[in-house]
């Protein structure tokens, strides 16, 4: 990956800012910048930062527990271990470094360390700066490298679908089944699971992000199965649903006509086009045969290091589609009572048109 090119990027953004450095704090920014990847323990307990100056060297701040990781999957980065805390070794480091704003990740800094670093800025005379997707606004646009990693993920995560779906079957619950996926996807080389596996039948697959239970698979009542993993730290999605024996003919109608609005979708992504645009297309298509209110949700999210992110497929983002973005198209009908149907790929959006990234078929053209 293109570690020294990415902090180059950023620090261009830092200095037309007039910026002296930022602070990355988001796991994800870190590995996409540093390919440092471990994991924080939840927000209050970080793994590291990321100091990038806006001329300069980056370092990799973290504590012993990561320093043999840092050092090997950062290697061309300075890694510094803090001993006495993050606020103790900035205090050191930024004048150190001639750093007199130092900008960080708002949306992903806990209050009470936003008030340490405003405590720590007031003491050594440096101002911090609290800003928004300086990071994101790059990952948006996938380089050809990370499509080729996701693709990979997605072929892992329909394989495992597949080795899976033959033992569906009348009589194993939700639970079993979500297990079975999990499992499988380790056995044949996932990192993990990119979300918790969502098996729902019955009425509850008229739960968008059902959790699985022991609900027991029936014939004739759908089952939606939503999976994806992450492998070299890229994420996959994918959802299929369907019935176990034979479907009566309201399952039929409501499947096809979920599919039929991801494919219109799917046909106006392109380079160009309002994400908006594309919502509304799956949208129409769905309320005008009646079932409006029974798609509830955006069509769709940007996939990469993370599983959701930007851009998102709704009817409240006016933004345009770029080359390069990679996005899921997952239209759903949910009807109480009854059940739901969600069919959801991942495509790449190109200059003309859009990459699928997704091969297995299975139910989706019935």
């Amino acid at each position: 990956m293109p570690y020294l090119q990415r902090i180059s990027k950023i620090q261009a953004v830092l200095r037309r800012k007039k910026l002296d450095a930022l602070l990355v704090s988001q796991p994800c920014n870190r590995r996409y910048l540093s390919g440092y990847s471990a994991l924080d323990h939840g927000i209050e307990e970080s793994a590291g930062l990321l100091l990038i100056p806006a001329k300069g060297d980056a370092r990799l701040l973290t504590d012993f527990r990561f320093k043999l990781q840092a050092e090997a999957e950062a290697a061309f980065l300075t890694v510094i271990l803090y001993t006495k805390g993050v606020p103790a070794l900035l205090q050191e480091l930024l004048p150190e470094l001639s750093i007199r704003t130092l900008a960080f990740e708002s949306h992903y800094t806990l209050h009470s360390f936003a008030e340490k670093l405003s405590a720590l800025g007031q003491k050594i005379g440096v101002q911090m700066v609290p800003v928004m997707e300086c990071v994101e606004a790059f990952r948006v646009i996938k380089e050809e490298v990370e499509i080729e990693a996701m693709q990979a993920a997605v072929a892992l995560n329909e394989k495992v679908f597949e080795e899976v779906f033959p033992t569906i079957a009348s009589g194993r619950t939700e639970g079993e089944i979500a297990r079975q996926l999990e499992s499988t996807m380790y056995s044949l080389g996932a990192q993990s699971p990119s979300f918790s596996t969502i098996v729902a039948t019955g009425p509850n697959s008229a739960l968008p992000h059902a959790v699985p239970g022991v609900t027991k698979v029936e014939a004739g009542q759908p089952v939606m199965v939503d999976m994806g993993l992450i492998l070299n730290g890229y994420c996959s999605d994918m959802t299929r649903t369907f019935v176990v024996g034979e479907p009566d003919s309201r399952y039929l109608a409501i499947h096809r006509l979920v599919r039929r609005a991801q494919l219109a979708a799917m046909a106006e992504i392109r380079e160009g086009v309002e994400a908006a645009h594309v919502d509304k297309i799956a949208r129409d298509i769905i309320a005008e045969a009646g079932y409006g209110p029974a798609f509830g949700h955006s069509l769709g999210h940007g996939v990469g290091l993370a599983v959701h992110e930007e851009p998102r497929l709704s009817s409240r983002n006016g933004k345009k589609l770029r080359a390069g973005m990679v996005v899921t198209v997952e239209p759903g009908i949910y009807i109480p009572g009854w059940g739901g149907v969600r069919l959801e790929n991942m495509v790449v959006v190109r200059a003309d048109g859009c990459e699928l990234l997704n091969k297995n078929s299975t139910w989706l053209d019935l």
